[in-house]
């Protein structure tokens, strides 16, 4: 993309982060976002169909973003426990400022819409950050069943969705609540998956995995 281009794409998604911060995601529409660019509304479409089309480009934008912090994260401490929550950690931190956009993309859950973390269209990004996870998992050293394995980042990767929502509807102070639940969870995470490669947790594990080849696309 030409460099003008490009620079008009960033201030138009720039403008909308702005607005949807502002005023809401539902509420703003794209004439108002071409206006706050400075760009006609016929432009704005241009770069972007819809205001979905923006949410995927924030989606990937963050993501390209965040990879320097994950690495900074993964580089501390030592024990799963320590990575998985300085992983975790770190992304609320990023997403702080945007809390309240999160809070309105969370209503389209339903895999159909392609705001859904679990669609189609979020696939690569859903795929990137799952690997993440594996990284995690692969720093720690921590010792993974076999048959457990090729399901456990995705399975973390659930876990995270999870304390996410929590944290969008946290209502205590800087979401105090959200922080103990990570310092509390992951230290039983890592517990499970120690516990996980013993022989007698070998019928845990198998429920476990077709409970996952149940709700993923792996099925």
């Amino acid at each position: 993309m030409p460099a003008k281009s490009a620079e008009t794409r960033t201030r138009i998604l720039d403008a909308a982060m702005d607005l949807f911060r502002r005023q809401g995601f539902e509420e703003t529409t794209m004439r108002e976002i071409a206006a706050e660019a400075g760009v006609a509304t016929g432009a704005a479409y241009y770069y972007f169909d819809s205001k979905d089309a923006i949410a995927l480009a924030f989606y990937d934008q963050s993501q390209r973003e965040l990879e320097p912090l994950l690495d900074k994260a993964l580089a501390g401490g030592k024990h799963l426990r320590e990575r998985l929550a300085a992983l975790l950690v770190a992304k609320l931190k990023y997403f702080e400022p945007n809390r309240r956009l999160l809070g309105a993309l969370a209503a389209h859950a339903d895999p159909e819409h392609p705001l859904s973390p679990f669609s189609a269209r979020t696939r690569g990004i859903r795929e990137r950050d799952v690997a993440s996870f594996a990284r995690v998992l692969e720093a720690s050293g921590v010792r993974v069943a076999r048959d457990l394995e090729p399901h456990l980042p995705r399975l973390l990767w659930l876990y995270q969705m999870g304390l996410i929502l929590f944290w969008i509807y946290d209502r205590s102070p800087s979401q105090e609540r959200t922080h103990a639940l990570i310092r509390k969870s992951v230290a039983i995470v890592e517990r499970l998956v120690k516990l996980a490669v013993f022989p007698l947790m070998r019928p845990v594990r198998r429920m476990v995995v077709e409970l996952m080849l149940t709700v993923t696309e792996e099925s």
